[in-house]
């Protein structure tokens, strides 16, 4: 996994449907993503590898 930072753009690869997140912010495994259809959630990168998505220019 990637080192994330908040303001980083990430997917749930197992909950396609809650859309692309933004990262909140990041305390060691504990990063808070606020997602397009879920809204804001702690996540545990321990037991989930958030996807980062990345833009093209």
């Amino acid at each position: 996994m990637s080192e994330l930072a908040p303001g980083m753009r990430v997917r749930h690869p197992g909950q396609p449907d809650w859309g692309l997140g933004q990262v909140q912010s990041v305390d060691g495994a504990r990063v808070t993503v606020n997602f397009e259809h879920a809204g804001k959630l702690l996540i545990n990168t321990e037991v989930v590898a958030l996807e980062v998505v990345v833009a093209l220019p």
